[in-house]
């Protein structure tokens, strides 16, 4: 584990250091989460609208390489979501 030591700045805010900003996808502008946990704060970056559209489409793209469809009108009717986590029904 990694630890830092960072000085909190008059109204609160602290500087998150060029390397980390760039492992974890934050850029300015951009929006990040903090969790309150018991064991502390949690702080995340969250990726840009832009980059969820970019991951979606080449998670489509990977899944036609492996063959896959569309469903058809009708045939999600019949799942449910808890099927589709359900290890056991597949």
């Amino acid at each position: 584990m990694v630890e830092l030591r960072i000085k909190v700045g008059p109204k609160g805010q602290v500087l998150i250091p060029k390397i980390i900003r760039e492992r974890y996808g934050i850029k300015e502008g951009g929006i990040v989460t903090i969790e309150l946990r018991p064991e502390g704060i949690l702080l995340r970056g969250m990726p840009s609208l832009e980059e969820v559209f970019e991951y979606l489409k080449q998670h489509e793209e990977k899944l036609r390489a492996l063959g896959a469809r569309e469903p058809l009108p009708g045939e999600l009717a019949r799942l449910s979501i808890e099927d589709e986590y359900d290890e056991s029904v597949h």
